[in-house]
């Protein structure tokens, strides 16, 4: 069966968490429900997971560092940046919070969260150890994003890949998909 015509331009950004292997279920949801989907994956990301299922399932080039180049005069990221309705990062790390907050732009991702244009929304799903949640410093990376107008969903409680209980869990990916489907109303 073909996609259906694309509803919104997605951007979907995966960070390096163990809970990176969930953001394929996250960009399969997203592709059924009709959006057009591009992954821009972290150096860390890639360490916990390929390419390939996100290639496979959206249909586009994975975009895994800044130099990645397209056909044509504008850079990638910039593209990018410009044509998205919505970026979502799922997993979201400290580090990449952190980087947000600070308008840091080394790599792929942060530089078109940092181009990102105007009129779309950023919808961040946290993902960490309960104590890198809770830290000030994370907090008040977050407090930062959200007076910008970041929009974020979880963490949730329960066991964490480190072995202790707490908040940090990814928040379930259905969940995700509907809160990213609310922002593009």
């Amino acid at each position: 069966m073909p996609p259906m015509s694309a509803k919104a331009r997605i951007i979907l950004g995966v960070t390096g968490s163990i809970a990176a292997y969930k953001a394929v279920d996250l960009c399969s949801l997203l592709v059924k429900a009709g959006h057009k989907v591009h992954v821009v994956m972290t150096a860390d990301a890639l360490k916990f997971i390929t390419p390939l299922p996100f290639k496979t399932l959206s249909r586009h080039p994975v975009v895994t560092d800044l130099y990645d180049e397209e056909e044509g005069w504008k850079p990638t990221h910039i593209r990018l940046a410009d044509e998205a309705d919505l970026l979502i990062i799922a997993p979201a790390t400290a580090q990449t919070i952190a980087k947000l907050s600070l308008g840091l732009a080394d790599d792929a991702l942060s530089c078109i969260a940092l181009a990102l244009n105007p009129k779309a929304k950023l919808l961040i799903a946290p993902a960490m150890n309960g104590k890198m949640w809770l830290h000030p410093a994370t907090q008040a990376n977050v407090a930062v994003l959200k007076k910008r107008g970041a929009h974020f969903i979880g963490p949730e409680k329960g066991m964490l890949s480190c072995g202790y209980e707490g908040v940090g869990r990814l928040w379930p990916i259905l969940k995700i998909s509907h809160r990213a489907e609310s922002l593009l109303k």
